[in-house]
Formats: structure tokens, C-alpha cells, sequence
């Protein structure tokens, strides 16, 4: 129960490593609120870990609909009286070439994989002052080298990364640790849909999984006060076939 009475708030829980993020804090006994565009397919998801965690309550909001968001937030903040973990999973992503992508498409993943976690991540930081607490951006493999074809939602983990870093900077002080975490490819419904653009064999057992990112990501949370991991990279072990 190595979470025991810490509040944490996860966003993209109801699939992928936010939910397997969200699972593992709840079997380490923390209280969870956790955030995705479907209150249903979020207590659905939840529904085995709900049991350990002392409590679970999910938030609908549309991270690419900014009045969503600033609504949803709102709700949290008078809901939570502190705040220990705070882990980004929300994500959207579209593949094209810089020249036949429409600009649109950018919009729609600046707000959720930028903008989003900007706005969030303020709204939050007086409770994570009070709790000395702890952010976590999961980011990509994308974040740290564009490809082609990626322009876009590279870009937008690029800028993840950015936050996160001045982020840091600005908040040790008042005791809180930021994380960003670089998975590469994973067995998630996302990296499913890039592998049917691209046209590739669906071969899940050959990527990461959910479980392993959170497990990486959870032990990086338990870690002495005397020590914060920065930056966290993950990927397959095994070569994915072409």
C-alpha cells in the first residue's frame, strides 16, 4: 500500500498506460479522480481496481474543447482540498506529411497534448504546493526525435518537454518532483491505429505494454526525497517486424 491516503489525479484512464496507471495507484491505496471524454467507459475501466483504491471519481471532459476543460477543472478544484500525484496520459495523435496535413489536426493534438496539461497542471499546483506532490508527463519516444510523417504530434511532445522541464525548474523549490516519461511503442488502442495507417502487422506482444510503463513510472514515484528521476525512457525490447 505504498500509495496509502495520497490523492491522485489521472487523465486518459479509461484505456492504454493511463489506465494501467490508474490501476496501480489504486492497488497501492491511494484515492483516485480520475479524467476522459466518457464517465462510463472510464468506471468500466476502473471497475476491478476499484476495490483497493479508498475511493474512485471520474471526471468527463474533452481535452480539445477548451470550455470542457476549464469546466472540469473547476469541479476538481472544489472537490480536492490537496493533491499528491498528477499524471498526464491524455493523447491524441494524427500521421501525414507536413504538406497534405490539414492544419486542423494540429489544433485538435496542440490542445489535448499541450494545452491541456498546461491548463490542468496550473490549475493544480496550489494543491500540489501543499502536498509537496509529484507531476508526471507521459510522453512519447516522438517527443525526443521527430520521423516523418509525424510532424505534427511530434511537435506537440517536443513542447510536452519543454513544459515539463521549466516546470521543474520553477517548482523545486516548493518541494514538488515533475517526471516525463518516453514510451515507445505500446500496446494501447492509439498505437493500434498507427500501426493500421502505416499498414503494419498488428503484432501486440512484440511492443511494450500498459502494465510495464506504469510499473516504471509507479516505482520513479516511491523513490527517497533525496533523489528525483527527470526523465524516464522506455521501449520494446524486442524488434518490431516490417
Amino acid at each position: 500500500m505504498r500509495f496509502a491516503g495520497q490523492n491522485a489525479l489521472i487523465t486518459g484512464a479509461s484505456s492504454g498506460i493511463g489506465r494501467a496507471v490508474a490501476a496501480g495507484l489504486a492497488r497501492g491505496g491511494a484515492r483516485l479522480w480520475v479524467v476522459g471524454r466518457s464517465r462510463e467507459r472510464l468506471e468500466q475501466a476502473l471497475c476491478a481496481a476499484a476495490g483497493s483504491a479508498l475511493s474512485v471519481t471520474a471526471h468527463e471532459g474533452d481535452f480539445g474543447a477548451p470550455e470542457s476543460l476549464a469546466a472540469m477543472a473547476e469541479r476538481l478544484l472544489q472537490e480536492l482540498d490537496s493533491l499528491d500525484i498528477l499524471v498526464h496520459c491524455a493523447g491524441a495523435i494524427s500521421l501525414g506529411a507536413i504538406e497534405t496535413l490539414p492544419a486542423a489536426e494540429f489544433d485538435r493534438q496542440y490542445h489535448v497534448n499541450l494545452r491541456a496539461p498546461y491548463v490542468l497542471t496550473q490549475a493544480m499546483l496550489p494543491l500540489l504546493r501543499k502536498s509537496h506532490g509529484q507531476v508526471v508527463f507521459v510522453n512519447s519516444t516522438a517527443g525526443l526525435r521527430a520521423n516523418a510523417n509525424a510532424a505534427q504530434y511530434s511537435a506537440t511532445k517536443h513542447g510536452l518537454k519543454a513544459l515539463a522541464d521549466s516546470l521543474r525548474d520553477e517548482v523545486n523549490a516548493d518541494g514538488i518532483r515533475v517526471l516525463s516519461v518516453f514510451s515507445g511503442r505500446t500496446n494501447t488502442p492509439m498505437q493500434r491505429s498507427v500501426a493500421d495507417w502505416e499498414g503494419a502487422p498488428w503484432m501486440p506482444d512484440c511492443l511494450l505494454q500498459p502494465e510495464d510503463v506504469a510499473a516504471a513510472l509507479l516505482d520513479s514515484l516511491v523513490l527517497p526525497r533525496t533523489a528525483e528521476l527527470t526523465d524516464l525512457s522506455l521501449r520494446p525490447f524486442q524488434k518490431y517486424p516490417r
